[in-house]
């Protein structure tokens, strides 16, 4: 099977923690504080492998986090940075946010890497808060959280050249015969079920690559059969060569009804440079149906060739006609400006609302310096006070009724409101 999709979590690691310690020496009865700082949390990093070409991995595993930073120690020791996780894809690979729908990365280029997540940085421990009024500072800092999210992955073949046609048309025993690509071939009622990559290799040395793009039906372009999940495979290939079945009953109402279909789901695949070749010139009816379909096509101002996959009668001179059309056709508009697109932060504002008999304080930044904060500590929990009043939420809560003895909840941290 195919796999072109997947949704996976992914997690960059979390922050170590900074570390509250002074001194303690023979001879230095008052040491100052020396607790060093927490290490950054590991990255997410997706990085594009040659070698790959399919998500099948991300079918076998779903939930992906970076290494934690390790906490801060005694002696201004800095702790450990967590471990970043390289995430490899294969090229044209398109990244989005699975809740959103948001592009986050476009990658199509071998060894392009992105950073989608980025480690929580180290809390500083308490050598970093002395000062010259408070020289033993009982204050340090959690590290920051690392981010989290869904994605939705999905695969867009990179070829130069697309085969496309109706089922059957011998778009498989084409790509076999022109390259060392060994799809499977038969006589199935419908439609391979996944797209083949072959590299075609040319008298004069070049090569191409070539995508056998499953068959289309009618109404794929409103997502009838798996038409949603092959037609987009075609969007970023160069020049088409569109496969008529010699045998089929009505080969010109074949290649109407697959340029209807391109052109419904997205008009730009119409517009490709097309290559109309008339396949099994071995049988009688192709050999029949020839000159009828060159009229018409050419008459639409297609080129048009007549070959048999199966002898190999005509294939050479359709490989070279396709280079041409390869080296005349534009090359592909890469989307540089996606590189990278991260999430952005929401606005540092803050909501209140009623929660369970208190108070529910909701916000990004609110709710990342209240993970970051030892609540255990007198120094940090007034340091903490000042920033809500500093934002405007001590002011807020008290608009809103709050009375000391009251719930108060910023994140995952239950707080008991108390006098000011």
């Amino acid at each position: 099977m195919f796999y072109d999709r997947a949704k996976i979590y992914i997690k960059s690691g979390d922050g170590g923690d900074g570390m509250i310690s002074f001194r303690r020496e023979k001879f230095v009865p008052f040491g100052g504080p020396d607790g060093g700082d927490g290490g950054k949390g590991g990255d997410v990093i997706f990085t594009v492998s040659p070698h790959l070409n399919s998500l099948i991995y991300f079918h076998r595993k779903v939930h992906f986090r970076a290494g934690n930073g390790q906490h801060g120690g005694k002696a201004d020791r800095t702790g450990a940075n967590g471990d970043s996780i390289r995430l490899e894809v294969p090229p044209g690979t398109i990244i989005r946010h699975a809740e959103t729908g948001d592009l986050l990365a476009d990658l199509t280029e071998p060894g392009q890497e992105v950073v989608l997540l980025t480690g929580g940085r180290g809390g500083r421990g308490n050598a970093r808060f002395a000062t010259s009024v408070n020289q033993a500072p009982r204050i340090a800092e959690r590290g920051e959280p690392g981010e989290e999210m869904w994605l939705e992955l999905e695969l867009k073949l990179i070829a130069d050249v697309g085969i496309v046609g109706k089922p059957n048309a011998g778009k498989s025993t084409l790509l076999s015969a022109i390259s060392a690509a060994q799809p499977k071939i038969g006589d199935y009622p419908f439609t391979t079920l996944q797209p083949n990559l072959g590299v075609v290799r040319l008298d004069d040395g070049e090569t191409m690559v070539v995508a056998d793009i499953p068959g289309l039906i009618e109404g794929a372009s409103e997502g009838v059969g798996l038409g949603h999940d092959f037609l987009r495979h075609i969007e970023r290939t160069r020049v088409l060569i569109h496969l008529l079945d010699g045998a089929a009953p009505e080969p010109l109402e074949d290649w109407a009804l697959i340029n209807q279909e391109l052109a419904m789901y997205n008009v730009a695949l119409e517009e490709k440079p097309q290559l109309v070749v008339l396949n099994k010139l071995d049988l009688p009816d192709a050999v029949a149906w020839e000159p009828l379909v060159a009229e018409e096509v050419t008459k639409h101002g297609y080129p048009f060739m007549a070959i048999s996959a199966v002898t190999g009668q005509g294939v050479q001179a359709m490989l070279r006609r396709v280079k041409r059309m390869l080296d005349e056709a534009p090359l592909p508009m890469l989307r540089e400006e996606a590189l990278p697109l991260i999430v952005p932060d929401e606005a540092d504002g803050f909501t209140i609302e009623r929660e369970r008999g208190g108070w529910r304080v909701r916000g990004r930044q609110i709710e990342r310096i209240a993970a970051m904060t030892y609540f255990e500590f007198d120094a940090t929990l007034d340091r903490f006070q000042q920033i809500l009043q500093r934002l405007g939420i001590t002011q807020a809560l008290e608009e809103a009724g709050v009375a000391v003895g009251d719930t108060v909840y910023i994140g995952d941290e239950v707080l008991e409101w108390g006098e000011g």
